[in-house]
């Protein structure tokens, strides 16, 4: 037997459902098939738990083990707990149960002075049951719709002031995609799991790298019963482009050459060379490096089509290079990280002393100090003219010595061409004092800096 509950009574049973439940409080059940699925709710749906029956036993009953010999049942629809109507409830004992009635349904229970707030679902009104999976191309190139045709979606329940909330059904898609291999630096192909609370009608996913097939596990209420259904959809192709890349600088800056004051940049003093790598997913046919002297990449002075190349920066300034990757139509594209390369302007600067006999290791050889010079030639020559020394190396330096042996102290000259990467030329020419005790010095030398 069903009571009715006037409008008063009504808002202050629903308030005091929503507002006031004392410890936490498990329902049974009896006369089941499957042992019903608890489900921790939302904290702001008011309820203790949600269950999940498997609905189709006519002589299931909902239990209740009271705390106190006082005890009413009400049962509520989706208009929420101020619309509840008393129930009759039996006993046996402490132990108070009503049938099961077959419907997704909300339980109000007032144990003496507690009340404890439910929802029941019928999951025979809600059975995944699926007849096809079809995985198709979104507008997206990054992401995948899945269409099933049949049951799939979130399964509702109602809170305690009416308002809809769902459970998550746990389905379980699986396919294969690639994962970038970092020390391998390389996409490798493995299986993925993604946990769907549900598909209703279409739902969009992450799109897989590889070509694949999807199967669909459900749901989680099956799989806690041992009836687990599974779906698989036809061979998927995939358009979806990505890629890793990087940027590696092979140029070790001499003792004597001035680099970039930040290590981790890219660039420093010319020629450097930098290696430019990428890894792509199987998608990527069209595959190209961007050399380009705008940020925008307005226009592009170099272009390489390899996944990796080495490129040798001869100009001063900044450049930018990037990856692009795109699909066999055209329409999915891939734009990778914009790496600028600075190259410092030119410098040079020439000691004028140094004692290659008197002070092993310290100033005992003759080197330019430089930075970003493209081309270099340097001759040093004793007062009689005899060329002492030769190189085209501006790292490199004399080390005092002529045909194996140290050169007297006394005063000599050296004569020095270079280009710059910023188009600088230099022309020096100027005197190397050698001296028999530490000392350096910064030459006043003789000559054209165009």
């Amino acid at each position: 037997m069903i009571y009715a509950i006037d409008m008063s009574r009504r808002f202050l049973l629903g308030l005091a459902a929503l507002l006031s439940f004392s410890g936490l409080r498990a329902l049974d059940f009896t006369g089941l098939s499957h042992a019903a699925v608890e489900i921790r709710p939302e904290a702001s749906s008011g309820l203790e738990a949600v269950y999940v029956v498997s609905g189709d036993d006519a002589a299931a009953r909902i239990v209740y083990t009271a705390s106190t010999g006082q005890v009413r049942w009400y049962r509520f629809s989706t208009l929420g707990g101020a619309y509840a109507e008393e129930i009759v409830a039996e006993h046996d004992g402490v132990r108070w149960s009503v049938p099961f009635a077959g419907e997704d349904m909300g339980y109000i229970i007032e144990d003496g002075t507690s009340r404890h707030c439910y929802w029941i679902v019928d999951y025979s009104k809600h059975r995944f049951v699926v007849s096809s999976l079809v995985a198709a191309l979104a507008e997206d190139c990054g992401r995948t719709l899945l269409a099933v045709d049949g049951e799939a979606g979130p399964i509702p329940y109602y809170s305690i002031n009416g308002r809809r909330m769902d459970i998550s059904r746990e389905l379980k898609l699986s396919y294969n995609t690639l994962r970038f291999d970092e020390p391998a630096f390389a996409y490798t192909q493995m299986p993925a799991e993604d946990v769907l609370a549900g598909i209703s009608g279409s739902t969009a996913i992450a799109a897989p790298l590889c070509n694949t097939a999807f199967s669909l596990e459900g749901d989680r209420f099956l799989r806690a019963w041992g009836e687990a259904e599974s779906m698989e959809s036809e061979y998927y192709t995939t358009v979806a482009v990505e890629a890793e890349t990087k940027a590696t600088s092979s140029h070790e800056p001499a003792d004597n050459e001035q680099g970039s004051a930040d290590e981790s940049a890219l660039g420093g003093s010319a020629p450097c060379e930098i290696r430019f790598e990428a890894a792509v997913t199987d998608a990527a046919l069209f595959t190209e490096w961007q050399i380009s002297r705008s940020a925008e990449f307005d226009m592009v002075d170099n272009s390489y089509s390899e996944l990796a190349f080495d490129y040798t920066f001869t100009e001063s300034g900044t450049t930018y290079v990037r990856f692009v990757a795109n699909n066999a139509a055209g329409d999915c594209e891939f734009v990778g990280t914009t790496y600028e390369v600075f190259i410092g302007e030119s410098k040079l600067e020439i000691p004028n002393a140094f004692s290659p006999e008197a002070s092993p290791g310290v100033n005992d050889e003759w080197k330019v100090s430089y930075k970003s010079l493209t081309s270099f030639e340097c001759h040093i020559f004793n007062r009689w003219g005899t060329c002492l020394y030769s190189s085209k190396e501006p790292s490199e330096g004399w080390d005092g010595k002529y045909r194996g042996k140290f050169v007297p102290a006394g005063v000599y000259y050296y004569v020095i061409k270079a280009t710059g990467a910023d188009g600088v030329k230099y022309n020096r020419a100027g005197d190397i004092n050698i001296i028999n005790f530490t000392g350096s010095g910064t030459s006043s030398d003789s000559g054209t800096q165009e």
